[in-house]
């Protein structure tokens, strides 16, 4: 096997379409991997769409059509020798032509495609000739296939069900409609003789006891059909332990077979684990193909790194209905997650040392999983390769989101080629422990209006109930599948509603359109694999990316602050969701942090419930991590890569320790009662003592005991309180403090003491004192230490926004609760000198006491 790779020297020109004067007739350079919107802001001659309104000024490349061209040159083939030409990857609706002639036509975004080349390169003998690609508009693809078959009901405007295109290109609830075209993944020539890997698939089994394992690798050849192809082809594979000893093996595809199994066993494996769970060990895999002759050259070759584990997800019935439990190496994990969208819109300025910062992130905010959105893509390899060493488990969903897809032809076969690839890429990784039909499309067909417009007409539910399981089964049969989420396993959609909490997968939508988050707590999901709450981006960013025509930063009414909000209603879903805990400040700057601070609420509060209840509630799946673009989302990293604070809500949620206040039922009246639970997601017990105190808000001790502290590992006790501590006297002056060492054996967490502070009322309520706080700026030799001390009263949910003053500035942690007295150290690196008083105070410096200051104005309340 011989490659070239084909990513330079290439030219772009729109050829139809609505195209402005300053595009039309001009050629210029083209990026490759890259797009058509990639390649006119290179040429400055289209601006930034993430900018301002600029997203509305390229809204002409929806119907235009493109030529990406240059010349190639290929020697013709030797009698026994293929030439292919590979695309990996082509948005969307392409036309592919070698030296005239048409080479095929491709309409899948997610597919590979290989033509042979031979007969051109023959008939060219050795000369130049020109490799063209040509994309129609995808939209108006689409609108044909409407008229040819019929509509699909979608969640969105656009037929974004009718052509294989990543679905939020036409726009999503947080992304932009740029609907971009090109070569978005590597071209090559490739040159090869007698049979060459197609595939391999590294299959793992773990015997129960964890003390042995097996990998059968799957080698998938494709022959020439020239000269010798039809001999036998011999597989060898060499497997590196991370010890430093190599396991060999080899079998033989016979000849007019197109695939063999080379067995390796494993004794005494070195694991790959979740993080939290034990190390993600990795093992070198080399697999080869050669003839049987003595001195055969090696015709194709495959590596990758591999790890050794086991997974399953427990899916039977109790007495409160189907469980969802995700098991992997036979130990249940709680999944700790968040959904994935891709990183960038415009895709192909993705690199590796992103998506290294982003899993960094994900880590940081103790996540053990990301759930690939099926409104995306498949991701690169780089992406999973990252995940597998950073032991992140990775729920992958079929490309299918919110919308009817139809079953005829084309569409099916695409979606099976389609399957078919990315189930046998993708077996390699560990990380990737769950295939996933679809996003709610499921739910849709049930709640959405879909069979009245539907008629009778398919919408889907073969890919999710029989193609997809199918491929899976024969493909990957060590990875579990799930027919979508949510969904509710084993049930007939008219028996059990696919988005039922007791059964299976929930996604918890009515909080943030319809009801208050406090109503997070009055359902307790089996799993939840999408729930969420809307907050702006970083102040930075929008200084960057949302600016008005004054040229400062643009309010929640401007223009561009609106085209910045994708969400139906979403500044009303804000204002209201802000009214009964924090109030509407009229500042928008106060604003601004209010909206940031009841996202991470929000959230934070659905998480602890969820994490109270393990394991009936076995994972929660945060809507969602990352943003594409600068955007009020749901996302916990916005479009700039700047933490908001959902991510420091998520840190300290998803901690291995936690102490959370939550409400059961009297045993004895079965009204609800408070406890305090205790979670230990750590692999030791958790032993101690939690001292508790009922305080008021100014620091005087109104009652307080200590509580043993005995929580075996992996799981959740609760603990009574007495009723001294659980009833307040004055529910908007005082309240709980709960207090344990976070002891040993807890991998996260960044504070030797886990602390609880529960208040009785909401903050509108609350007697604050507005300055409670008292701050001292100190510099170091890497930026600052800034110490806050308690002085006058509780200090709810201190941060700093370093961004306001360094971009490239990080503290250490945030949304720090301070009971009257306590004090905390934020260490602050930053080059930057001069910040000491920028530092101290608003609007860099902010709590949740700050906006008692607004909605008082210039009047303090009185302290207790």
């Amino acid at each position: 096997m011989h490659a070239t790779d084909l990513h330079d020297g290439w030219s772009l020109e729109a050829t139809g379409g609505p195209v402005p004067e300053a595009v039309s007739g001009r050629s210029v350079p083209a990026t490759v991997p890259g797009t058509t919107h990639t390649d006119l802001l290179a040429a400055d001659l289209i601006p930034d769409p993430y900018i301002g309104l600029n997203e509305t000024a390229v809204a002409w490349m929806h119907r235009a059509r493109w030529r990406y061209e240059r010349e190639l040159v290929v020697a013709p083939a030797e009698p026994d020798e293929r030439v292919d030409l590979v695309f990996e990857g082509l948005d969307t609706v392409a036309t592919v032509s070698l030296g005239g002639q048409v080479l095929g036509h491709t309409a899948n975004q997610h597919r590979t495609f290989r033509f042979d080349v031979r007969e051109s390169a023959a008939s060219s003998g050795g000369a130049r000739m020109p490799l063209t690609v040509d994309f129609a508009s995808a939209l108006e693809s689409a609108e044909a296939e409407v008229a040819r078959i019929g509509a699909r009901p979608a969640a969105y405007d656009y037929p974004l069900g009718m052509v294989r295109k990543m679905a939020c290109s036409f726009g999503w609830d947080w992304g932009p409609d740029l609907q971009t075209a090109g070569i978005w993944r590597p071209v090559r020539l490739e040159r090869w003789r007698t049979a060459r890997l197609a595939s391999v698939r590294p299959l793992v089994t773990v015997t129960d006891a964890l003390d042995a394992a097996q990998v059968q690798v799957h080698a998938d050849l494709e022959r020439s059909g020239l000269g010798a192809s039809n001999e036998p082809i011999v597989v060898r594979a060499r497997l590196a332990r991370p010890n430093g000893e190599v396991i060999e093996g080899v079998a033989t595809a016979a000849p007019g077979t197109s695939s063999a199994v080379v067995v390796i066993d494993v004794p005494e494996p070195e694991l790959w684990w979740p993080v939290g769970y034990g190390e993600p060990a990795l093992h070198d895999l080399e697999v080869e193909i050669g003839t049987k002759g003595a001195g055969s050259p090696v015709l194709d070759q495959w590596r990758r790194r591999i790890g050794l584990r086991s997974v399953r997800v427990d899916t039977s019935d109790d007495e409160v209905g189907t469980a969802f439990v995700l098991a992997v190496n036979a130990t249940p994990v709680f999944v700790k997650g968040a959904n994935w969208i891709p990183d960038d819109h415009l895709l192909t300025r993705i690199t590796r040392v992103q998506l290294s910062r982003r899993i960094g992130q994900a880590l940081g905010a103790n996540l053990n999983l990301l759930r690939v959105w099926g409104g995306g893509i498949y991701e690169s390899e780089e992406f999973y390769e990252l995940c597998d060493e950073a032991g992140i488990m990775v729920w992958q969903d079929f490309l299918l989101a919110c919308a009817a897809y139809p079953e005829e032809e084309p569409h099916r076969s695409e979606f099976e080629a389609e399957a078919r690839e990315h189930v046998a890429r993708l077996t390699a990784h560990p990380s990737l422990v769950l295939w996933n039909g679809g996003n709610e499309n499921l739910w849709g067909f049930m709640d959405w209006g879909w069979q009245e417009e539907l008629q009778g007409r398919t919408w889907g539910h073969y890919y999710y109930t029989e193609l997809f399981p199918a491929i899976v089964a024969e493909l990957a049969p060590t990875t579990p599948y799930a027919d979508g989420s949510p969904y509710s396993p084993r049930a007939a959609l008219d028996v059990i509603h696919p988005n039922d909490p007791d059964h299976g997968t929930h996604h918890q939508w009515e909080v943030w359109n319809r009801i208050d988050y406090t109503q997070y707590r009055n359902e307790i999901p089996r799993f939840c694999s999408e729930f969420g709450f809307q907050g702006p981006p970083a102040w930075q960013t929008m200084e960057r990316a949302m600016t008005g025509a004054d040229g400062l930063v643009a309010t929640k009414n401007d223009p561009v602050w609106l085209l910045h909000q994708k969400a139906d209603d979403g500044n009303g879903k804000l204002d209201r969701g802000l009214a009964p805990h924090l109030g509407v400040p009229d500042d928008f700057v106060d604003w601004h942090w209010a909206t940031q601070l009841n996202q991470a609420r929000a959230v934070a509060h659905a998480l602890t419930h969820y994490r109270s209840w393990w394991p009936r509630t076995a994972g929660a799946i945060v809507w969602q991590l990352n943003d594409c673009w600068p955007v009020t989302s749901w996302a916990a990293v916005d479009g700039d890569e700047i933490v908001k604070p959902l991510w420091w809500a998520m840190r300290s949620s998803f901690a291995d320790r936690l102490l959370t206040v939550q409400t059961r039922p009297d045993p004895a009246t079965g009204e609800p009662v408070p406890v305090l639970a205790a979670v230990n997601d750590a692999g030791s017990p958790w032993s101690g003592e939690v001292r508790l105190r009922r305080e008021s808000l100014g620091g005087a001790v109104l009652a307080e005991t200590s509580l043993v502290l005995e929580v075996p590992p992996r799981s959740v006790q609760l603990l009574g309180l007495p009723p001294e501590l659980g009833t307040p006297d004055v529910r908007a002056a005082e309240v709980l403090v709960a207090e344990a060492s976070l002891g040993a054996g807890a991998t996260s967490g960044s504070a030797a003491l886990v602390r609880e502070v529960h208040c009785w009322a909401p903050d509108i309520e609350l007697t604050l004192h507005p300055d409670a706080a008292t701050v001292d700026v100190e510099a170091v030799s890497d930026g600052y230490r800034v110490t806050v001390v308690a002085a006058r009263g509780l200090v709810k949910d201190l941060i700093l926004f370093v961004d306001r003053l360094d971009p490239d500035a990080t503290v250490d942690q945030a949304l720090v609760t301070l009971p009257a007295g306590a004090s905390t150290t934020i260490h602050v690196r930053s080059a930057v000198s001069g910040l000491e008083a920028a530092l101290a105070t608003a609007p860099v410096l902010r709590t949740a006491n700050d906006l008692a200051r607004a909605r008082a104005g210039t009047e303090r309340p009185a302290m207790v």
